[in-house]
Formats: structure tokens, sequence, C-alpha cells
């Protein structure tokens, strides 16, 4: 079987297992205050172009999440979230388990824009019994989205003028990052995303490392005793060094940029392939990650040599899933995909 449904169902690029062997044996300090981690959140701060600003490493997705929205907010507030947000519907209430309340937005794509955010806020200030209520504190946003779609720099820049006027925080997932930032169809560089956000993460996991995330901190509000909240959190990783070397060896000569931008090519390839085939996408993703609505009996077909993610059931005889390309998708997988959907379709 050839796995389509994830970007982390491989280990890591052989340059980071290579580079964990070679400095397997050395002795350094614990919990992220090694010259790895210094070097790699240098290479990070380089990359913004902003030496101000702060980057902790964690281990995997949900834990930074939660950390950072801990950071952020105080107990009787909550987060904004389209409904679709990955921390609305898959972590498992890590949020609320945490105290805070997920305030989820419907979204027809999975984007905010600034007039969700502004209409949240003013239902709830401008509510008699709002002392009732959760009171909004901070805006959660995906780069790219669950839904491979992505943010134009107009829409960020909007997000975080109206965060501005309404006095919430703005924090944005990059768990896919890389691939966002990479794709044909984004107009946000590294830097402008730094500067139009309180909080970000360059992920890790999802893009050639065993595991890791990069949180990137610009406002002193969430610098304040962050990795005292990292280690109540259970996000303080003993063996921080781990995370330092393979953030170093990603980022010293661009490969983590060049293995996301062959992801999103080979993503692109399977999406016109699709779509010249008469299979529409569900959503009009330019990322690593697509949406193609497909026959049952297409799929049910396809389903015997690969693997993809069930999405949402379209109608009666049409299924939307999920098909993903990795950091270490092979050609050849994508051409064995193409003939397969060639012989389903008969073309």
């Amino acid at each position: 079987m050839i796995r389509f449904e994830c970007d982390y169902a491989e280990g890591a690029h052989e340059r980071i297992l290579r580079r964990l062997f070679e400095t397997n044996l050395e002795q350094t300090p614990g919990y992220g205050e090694d010259h790895y981690c210094d070097q790699a959140r240098a290479y990070i701060r380089d990359l913004c172009r902003d030496d101000s600003l702060d980057v902790h490493f964690l281990v995997g997705g949900t834990q930074t999440n939660a950390a950072v929205i801990t950071a952020a907010l105080r107990p009787h507030q909550g987060v904004i979230a389209a409904v679709s947000g990955h921390i609305n519907c898959h972590e498992t209430g890590a949020i609320e388990a945490g105290g805070h309340k997920v305030l989820a937005v419907p979204s027809a794509d999975g984007k905010l824009t600034a007039l969700d955010i502004r209409r949240v806020y003013r239902a709830h200030w401008e509510d008699s019994t709002r002392e009732h209520m959760v009171q909004p504190g901070m805006v959660y946003i995906s780069q790219p989205t669950e839904n491979g779609t992505l943010y134009s720099r107009r829409e960020l820049e909007e997000i975080w003028r109206t965060c501005g006027d309404c006095g919430l925080l703005l924090f944005v997932d990059g768990a896919r990052l890389g691939y966002g930032l990479m794709s044909e169809g984004c107009d946000v560089t590294l830097p402008e995303l730094a500067r139009l956000c309180d909080a970000f993460y360059l992920g890790g996991t999802k893009q050639g490392l065993l595991f890791g995330e990069a949180v990137v901190l610009s406002n002193p509000v969430l610098k304040r005793d962050f990795r005292y909240i990292m280690k109540r959190q259970g996000a303080m990783l003993a063996k921080g060094r781990l995370l330092g070397v393979q953030y170093c060896a990603m980022l010293e000569d661009g490969l983590y940029f060049d293995l996301a931008k062959r992801a999103d090519r080979l993503a692109m390839e399977i999406r016109r392939a699709f779509e010249d085939r008469g299979c529409p996408m569900l959503f009009d993703s330019y990322t690593n990650q697509q949406y193609p609505i497909l026959p049952d009996e297409v799929l049910e077909k396809l389903e015997e040599d690969f693997v993809f993610a069930f999405w949402s059931k379209v109608d009666g005889d049409h299924t939307a899933v999920r098909v993903c390309t990795s950091w270490a998708t092979e050609e050849r997988a994508v051409k064995e995909l193409i003939r397969a959907l060639d012989r389903c379709t008969g073309d």
C-alpha cells in the first residue's frame, strides 16, 4: 500500500538521523539551553529578520497550541477559531481541559475573516449578560488551514488590525507552515508573518523532523515566563538539544523549504491529474493537502492500493478524501497514483 493520508507517515530526513547519530554522545546542558538550540534560534530569527523574537522548542503540535494559549489567556477567556480549526476538532478537548473554551466560528473554507472576529468580539461586549460568558481573548488561525487553504497578505493584515482594535492576541498554527510558505498560491513571507501576529510556530513534525515545533513569540506579554509555562505543561524536553540539532540540520542551508516546495509541487501534480479526469476539488488548496471528490466506485478501486484520509461524504455517490504529500513523497508514488486513476476512470 502507498499511503497518502497524512504528512507524518515517515520517520525523518536522513540528514537529521545522521546528525543525531554524529552528536549522540556529546554532553550538553539540558532543557534547550545548549548551543544547538541557540544556533537554531539564531537561524529562525535571521529568517524572520527580527533579532527580538523569542524562540522555544516543543515536541508536538497539540502541546504547542496548549502552551501558547495557556500563556495568552486569563482563566475566564477563550480563543476564537474556525469550526474546522485543529484546536476545535482534532485535539481531544486539550484546550478545554486546560480551562479555556474554543469559540468556534462557522467557515466554509477553514479560514477566519476580520469580520468574523469583530462579530464575535462585538457580540460579547454588547451583551448585557457578558460577565456570565467566556470573554474572547485571542484568535487562533492556521497557515495553511486544515483544508489546505491559505491566508493572503491582505487577509492577514486585516485580521492583525482587527485583533489590535479589539485587544485580542493573534496566534498562527504553523504545523505545515513550510508547505504554506512555499506554495505557488502564497504571497506571505516569513518576515511578514512574524510581523503580523503575536506568536506562531515553524512546524517540524510534519516537515521532515522526527518531532518538534519551534514557537516564535514577538509579544512581550507572551515572552514573560513562557519557559515556566512550558515546564508546567510538561512541554520542556530535558534532552532539548535533540530539537535544536534537528532544526539546525533543516535550516542551515534551506533544506526545510526545499523539501516543502517539492511536496507542494507533487501535490499540484496530483490535483491536476484528478481535475483533468473530471474529479473536482472540495477546497481550493495550493499546498501539500488536496481534497478530490471521487465517485465511490473509483475510490473503492483506488483504495485497493492507496490509503487516503476520509474527509466528507459529498452526496450518495461521491466522497471527498484528503490526499497528502510530504517531505518524503517519491515521484514514483505520484506516478503510480496517476496510472491507477487512469485505469479506474478509463483514461
